[in-house]
């Protein structure tokens, strides 16, 4: 598994949106290694009123303005966290959210997290992610493409035929195709009239 560098990232939501389905997120805590297969993402444009950059920067979305490649972690409906990408240049407002992974390492691990014993249960959708993986408020600005706690890695797998939908969950712009998901995967959230 190799770690992933910036110059190898694009730098244009959509386009990193695809090119991360099929990579690799890698966790090293304290209690150990977890990481997965990413199978599913959704992309956040600059002016997107779905995207928490739309009206500017705050404290809370700064991470969504740093240059591509960085973590921004935020709390969703008070309780579950959601792991993003940083999407475009410096100073532009732009992200995607993890969805979904397949694991990979650190099985046991993600169960005592979750609470579940089913394989497909631990990472399907981006709260059950969060806390499989221990995304902690944290890892909030963390560099992916550097060493430390949280970095994106390719393994070298083939790609895999990659779907295409609406996003899911958000009220604003829900009709624009930019959810990105591997096709056939059991690991994808979403219902079946999706993941076609």
């Amino acid at each position: 598994m190799n770690p992933l560098t910036r110059a190898e990232l694009p730098s244009e939501a959509t386009a990193l949106a695809r090119f991360l389905i099929g990579k690799l997120i890698v966790r090293d805590a304290p209690e150990g290694r977890t990481s997965g297969r990413i199978v599913e993402t959704e992309a956040y444009l600059p002016g997107d009123a779905a995207c928490h950059a739309f009206r500017g920067e705050t404290p809370r979305n700064r991470t969504l303005f740093r240059q591509h490649g960085h973590a921004y972690v935020y709390i969703s409906y008070g309780m579950h966290r959601m792991l993003n990408v940083s999407a475009e240049d410096e100073g532009i407002g732009a992200g995607v959210l993890l969805r979904a992974i397949e694991p990979l390492e650190g099985f046991d691990l993600m169960r005592a997290r979750r609470g579940v014993e089913r394989l497909t249960d631990l990472a399907r959708g981006p709260g059950r992610l969060a806390e499989a993986m221990a995304i902690t408020m944290g890892l909030d600005g963390d560099d992916l493409c550097a060493p430390g706690p949280l970095w994106i890695a390719d393994d070298g797998s083939p790609a895999a035929e990659i779907g295409v939908s609406v996003r899911i969950g958000i009220t604003k712009e829900t009709d624009r195709p930019l959810r990105f998901f591997e096709r056939g995967s059991r690991f994808v959230s979403g219902g079946k009239a999706l993941n076609v």
